[in-house]
C-alpha cells in the first residue's frame, strides 16, 4: 500500500508491505509491530482527553520522546521503501524538512500500517 502526503510543502511517498517489518528490524533493530502498537496506544490516549482535562493529565497523555522516535523511525522506513533515493539516514532525511506537526502525519502513517495488516482472506472456520 502506498500513500503520498504533503510535509513542509513537499510530496512524500510512504509504502507499507510485508517487507516493512523486516526492513524496520534490519534498519532500526527493533520490532515494528510492537513499536507501532505502543505508538497507536499512546496516540489514542492523547486523543481521548476532554477539553477540561488538567494540565497534568495533558502532560501524561502527550507523546513521549520514545514515541516520537518510533514515529520518525516508522515514517523513515516507509518513505525509504517508497523511494530508495531518499537519504541513507533518518537524521539526513528529517533534516530535509522544517518543523511539522506529528499529529498531522501520524494518523496517516498508522492508517497505512493498519491497511497493510488488514487481511483479505476469509476464515475457514466459523
Amino acid at each position: 500500500m502506498d500513500k503520498i502526503l504533503e510535509i513542509d510543502g513537499k510530496s512524500v511517498g510512504f509504502r507499507a508491505t510485508a517487507l516493512t517489518p523486516r526492513f524496520y528490524r534490519h534498519k532500526i533493530g527493533r520490532d515494528m509491530i510492537q513499536d507501532l502498537n505502543k505508538l497507536q496506544h499512546a496516540y489514542n490516549k492523547a486523543l481521548q482527553l476532554p477539553p477540561e482535562a488538567s494540565d497534568q493529565a495533558r502532560q501524561d497523555a502527550q507523546l513521549s520522546v520514545i514515541d516520537l522516535e518510533i514515529f520518525e523511525n516508522a515514517a523513515y522506513v516507509m518513505a525509504k521503501q517508497y523511494d530508495a533515493n531518499i537519504p541513507g539516514t533518518i537524521e539526513e532525511w528529517l533534516d530535509e524538512f522544517g518543523t511539522f506537526s506529528i499529529y498531522e502525519i501520524l494518523p496517516h502513517i498508522l492508517e497505512l500500517w493498519q491497511m497493510n495488516n488488514t487481511t483479505t482472506a476469509k476464515p475457514k472456520k466459523k
